[in-house]
Protein backbone atom coordinates (compact mmCIF):
# COMPACT_ATOMS: atom_id res chain seq x y z
CA UNK A 1 0.00 0.00 0.00
CA UNK A 2 0.94 3.51 -1.03
CA UNK A 3 1.55 6.89 1.14
CA UNK A 4 -2.42 7.47 2.64
CA UNK A 5 -4.06 10.86 4.13
CA UNK A 6 -7.98 10.17 5.22
CA UNK A 7 -10.36 13.24 5.79
CA UNK A 8 -13.73 11.96 7.52
CA UNK A 9 -16.20 14.21 9.12
CA UNK A 10 -19.92 15.31 8.85
CA UNK A 11 -21.74 16.88 5.04
CA UNK A 12 -20.45 20.10 4.26
CA UNK A 13 -17.64 20.20 7.03
CA UNK A 14 -15.49 21.23 3.69
CA UNK A 15 -13.83 17.55 2.89
CA UNK A 16 -14.10 18.06 -0.63
CA UNK A 17 -12.92 21.30 -1.56
CA UNK A 18 -9.79 21.14 1.10
CA UNK A 19 -9.08 17.08 0.04
CA UNK A 20 -8.96 18.81 -3.72
CA UNK A 21 -6.69 21.65 -2.44
CA UNK A 22 -4.05 19.36 -0.32
CA UNK A 23 -3.87 17.01 -3.37
CA UNK A 24 -2.64 19.61 -5.55
CA UNK A 25 0.27 20.61 -3.19
CA UNK A 26 1.11 17.42 -2.19
CA UNK A 27 0.49 15.18 -5.30
CA UNK A 28 -1.31 12.79 -3.68
CA UNK A 29 -4.41 11.72 -5.53
CA UNK A 30 -7.75 12.23 -4.74
CA UNK A 31 -10.32 9.85 -4.73
CA UNK A 32 -13.75 11.28 -3.34
CA UNK A 33 -15.47 7.93 -2.25
CA UNK A 34 -18.88 10.25 -1.93
CA UNK A 35 -18.75 9.56 -5.76
CA UNK A 36 -19.48 6.77 -5.93
CA UNK A 37 -22.71 6.36 -3.61
CA UNK A 38 -23.81 9.39 -5.58
CA UNK A 39 -23.82 7.09 -8.93
CA UNK A 40 -25.49 4.36 -7.15
CA UNK A 41 -28.32 6.48 -5.96
CA UNK A 42 -28.38 8.54 -9.15
CA UNK A 43 -29.04 4.55 -11.30
CA UNK A 44 -31.27 3.62 -8.87
CA UNK A 45 -33.43 6.83 -9.52
CA UNK A 46 -33.41 6.00 -13.31
CA UNK A 47 -33.80 2.54 -13.11
CA UNK A 48 -37.00 2.98 -10.96
CA UNK A 49 -35.78 1.02 -7.71
CA UNK A 50 -35.96 4.75 -6.02
CA UNK A 51 -39.66 5.84 -7.10
CA UNK A 52 -41.75 8.36 -4.81
CA UNK A 53 -39.30 8.71 -2.43
CA UNK A 54 -39.85 4.61 -1.67
CA UNK A 55 -36.47 2.84 -1.76
CA UNK A 56 -36.30 -0.67 -3.07
CA UNK A 57 -33.24 -1.93 -1.19
CA UNK A 58 -33.70 -5.55 -3.50
CA UNK A 59 -33.42 -3.70 -6.91
CA UNK A 60 -30.70 -1.52 -5.11
CA UNK A 61 -28.32 -4.39 -5.14
CA UNK A 62 -29.49 -6.08 -8.29
CA UNK A 63 -28.33 -3.02 -9.57
CA UNK A 64 -24.72 -2.94 -8.18
CA UNK A 65 -23.40 -5.89 -10.97
CA UNK A 66 -24.26 -3.87 -13.74
CA UNK A 67 -22.87 0.15 -12.18
CA UNK A 68 -19.15 0.36 -14.20
CA UNK A 69 -17.77 3.76 -12.29
CA UNK A 70 -15.00 5.89 -13.49
CA UNK A 71 -13.59 8.51 -11.93
CA UNK A 72 -11.04 10.75 -13.98
CA UNK A 73 -8.99 13.49 -12.14
CA UNK A 74 -7.95 16.71 -14.22
CA UNK A 75 -6.95 19.93 -12.74
CA UNK A 76 -10.39 21.32 -12.84
CA UNK A 77 -11.83 18.65 -11.32
CA UNK A 78 -13.33 15.35 -10.74
CA UNK A 79 -15.24 13.95 -14.18
CA UNK A 80 -17.23 11.41 -13.11
CA UNK A 81 -18.50 8.33 -15.87
CA UNK A 82 -21.30 6.23 -15.05
CA UNK A 83 -21.80 3.25 -17.26
CA UNK A 84 -20.07 5.27 -19.95
CA UNK A 85 -22.08 8.50 -19.53
CA UNK A 86 -20.18 11.93 -18.11
CA UNK A 87 -22.77 12.99 -14.73
CA UNK A 88 -20.27 14.83 -12.99
CA UNK A 89 -23.21 17.46 -12.47
CA UNK A 90 -26.04 15.08 -12.05
CA UNK A 91 -24.94 13.20 -9.19
CA UNK A 92 -25.34 16.80 -7.16
CA UNK A 93 -28.29 17.67 -8.68
CA UNK A 94 -30.84 18.07 -5.24
CA UNK A 95 -32.93 14.19 -6.31
CA UNK A 96 -29.67 12.84 -5.76
CA UNK A 97 -28.52 14.68 -2.44
CA UNK A 98 -32.00 13.84 -0.60
CA UNK A 99 -31.60 9.96 -1.32
CA UNK A 100 -27.61 9.11 -1.37
CA UNK A 101 -27.32 8.70 2.21
CA UNK A 102 -29.84 5.87 2.55
CA UNK A 103 -29.11 4.55 -0.43
CA UNK A 104 -25.37 4.44 1.53
CA UNK A 105 -26.74 2.12 4.57
CA UNK A 106 -27.50 -0.59 2.38
CA UNK A 107 -24.83 -3.05 3.46
CA UNK A 108 -24.51 -4.45 0.01
CA UNK A 109 -24.24 -1.43 -1.31
CA UNK A 110 -21.66 -0.06 1.27
CA UNK A 111 -19.25 -3.51 0.64
CA UNK A 112 -19.60 -2.86 -3.34
CA UNK A 113 -18.25 0.43 -2.78
CA UNK A 114 -15.50 0.09 -0.57
CA UNK A 115 -14.37 -2.75 -2.71
CA UNK A 116 -14.49 -0.57 -5.27
CA UNK A 117 -12.62 2.58 -3.13
CA UNK A 118 -10.19 0.41 -2.35
CA UNK A 119 -8.86 -0.55 -5.78
CA UNK A 120 -9.12 3.03 -7.05
CA UNK A 121 -5.99 3.85 -3.84
CA UNK A 122 -4.19 0.46 -3.81
CA UNK A 123 -0.33 1.08 -4.26
CA UNK A 124 -0.55 4.26 -5.04
CA UNK A 125 0.01 8.08 -2.53
CA UNK A 126 -3.79 9.09 -1.90
CA UNK A 127 -5.77 11.34 -0.24
CA UNK A 128 -9.19 10.06 0.14
CA UNK A 129 -12.46 11.91 2.00
CA UNK A 130 -15.63 10.69 3.65
CA UNK A 131 -17.38 9.53 6.28
CA UNK A 132 -15.87 5.81 7.22
CA UNK A 133 -11.87 6.08 5.51
CA UNK A 134 -10.40 6.37 8.93
CA UNK A 135 -12.48 3.82 10.52
CA UNK A 136 -13.52 1.32 7.46
CA UNK A 137 -12.04 1.78 4.29
CA UNK A 138 -8.30 2.48 5.23
CA UNK A 139 -8.57 2.35 8.88
CA UNK A 140 -4.15 1.87 9.01
CA UNK A 141 -4.00 5.38 7.08
CA UNK A 142 -0.79 6.77 7.79
CA UNK A 143 -2.34 9.95 8.12
CA UNK A 144 -6.20 10.44 9.84
CA UNK A 145 -7.73 14.34 10.15
CA UNK A 146 -12.02 14.75 11.39
CA UNK A 147 -12.56 18.07 9.50
CA UNK A 148 -15.76 19.09 11.56
CA UNK A 149 -18.02 22.62 11.54
CA UNK A 150 -21.27 23.67 12.76
CA UNK A 151 -24.57 22.35 11.71
CA UNK A 152 -25.17 26.55 10.55
CA UNK A 153 -21.63 26.64 9.24
CA UNK A 154 -22.02 23.76 7.24
CA UNK A 155 -25.78 24.25 6.13
CA UNK A 156 -24.18 27.94 4.50
CA UNK A 157 -21.53 26.41 2.64
CA UNK A 158 -23.76 23.61 1.37
CA UNK A 159 -25.88 26.44 0.38
CA UNK A 160 -23.86 28.68 -1.47
CA UNK A 161 -22.42 25.87 -3.40
CA UNK A 162 -25.81 24.71 -4.46
CA UNK A 163 -26.69 28.18 -5.74
CA UNK A 164 -23.04 28.03 -7.45
CA UNK A 165 -24.22 25.58 -9.32
CA UNK A 166 -28.34 26.74 -10.32
CA UNK A 167 -29.84 23.99 -7.96
CA UNK A 168 -32.72 25.56 -6.15
CA UNK A 169 -32.65 24.54 -2.79
CA UNK A 170 -33.58 26.94 0.51
CA UNK A 171 -31.38 27.26 3.07
CA UNK A 172 -33.94 25.85 5.18
CA UNK A 173 -34.15 22.67 2.70
CA UNK A 174 -30.17 22.49 3.25
CA UNK A 175 -29.85 22.80 6.98
CA UNK A 176 -32.72 20.38 7.79
CA UNK A 177 -30.98 17.58 4.75
CA UNK A 178 -27.22 18.45 7.00
CA UNK A 179 -29.41 17.14 10.05
CA UNK A 180 -31.18 14.35 8.80
CA UNK A 181 -28.00 13.31 7.04
CA UNK A 182 -25.38 13.60 10.65
CA UNK A 183 -28.25 11.37 12.04
CA UNK A 184 -28.55 9.05 9.41
CA UNK A 185 -24.90 8.72 8.85
CA UNK A 186 -24.42 8.20 12.59
CA UNK A 187 -26.86 5.45 13.32
CA UNK A 188 -25.06 3.23 9.78
CA UNK A 189 -25.08 -0.58 11.14
CA UNK A 190 -21.64 -0.30 8.80
CA UNK A 191 -19.56 2.34 8.23
CA UNK A 192 -21.39 5.05 10.26
CA UNK A 193 -19.73 8.67 10.79
CA UNK A 194 -17.53 8.21 13.91
CA UNK A 195 -14.38 9.67 15.40
CA UNK A 196 -10.98 7.07 15.17
CA UNK A 197 -9.45 7.08 18.23
CA UNK A 198 -5.69 8.30 16.09
CA UNK A 199 -7.89 10.68 14.25
CA UNK A 200 -6.56 14.64 14.57
CA UNK A 201 -10.17 17.00 14.89
CA UNK A 202 -10.32 20.06 12.86
CA UNK A 203 -12.45 22.09 13.59
CA UNK A 204 -13.12 24.56 10.20
CA UNK A 205 -16.03 27.05 11.51
CA UNK A 206 -13.96 29.59 12.00
CA UNK A 207 -11.24 29.11 9.82
CA UNK A 208 -10.79 29.82 6.11
CA UNK A 209 -10.07 27.00 3.28
CA UNK A 210 -6.32 28.49 3.49
CA UNK A 211 -5.83 27.90 6.95
CA UNK A 212 -7.39 24.73 6.92
CA UNK A 213 -5.71 23.47 4.21
CA UNK A 214 -2.02 24.60 5.52
CA UNK A 215 -2.58 23.18 8.74
CA UNK A 216 -3.20 19.62 7.24
CA UNK A 217 -0.22 20.03 4.69
CA UNK A 218 1.81 20.64 7.73
CA UNK A 219 0.49 17.41 9.40
CA UNK A 220 0.86 15.10 6.14
CA UNK A 221 4.64 16.97 5.68
CA UNK A 222 5.64 15.82 9.26
CA UNK A 223 4.08 12.25 8.68
CA UNK A 224 5.98 11.71 5.19
CA UNK A 225 9.30 12.78 6.94
CA UNK A 226 8.60 10.57 9.84
CA UNK A 227 8.48 7.57 7.37
CA UNK A 228 11.37 8.77 5.76
CA UNK A 229 13.58 8.98 9.45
Amino acid sequence: MGFVVGIDGPAGSGKGTITKKIANLTGLINIDTGITYRCVALQALRTGAIKDGIIDEKKIIDLLDKIDIVIKNTPNGDIVFLNGQDVTKEIREKEVTKVVSPVSSIKEVRFAMVELQRKLGKDKDIIMEGRDICTYVFPNADVKIYLDATEEERAKRRYLEMKEKNIEMSYEEVLENIRKRDDNDKKKEIGALKLAPDSIVVDTTNLTIEEVTDKIVDIIKNKRNDIKK
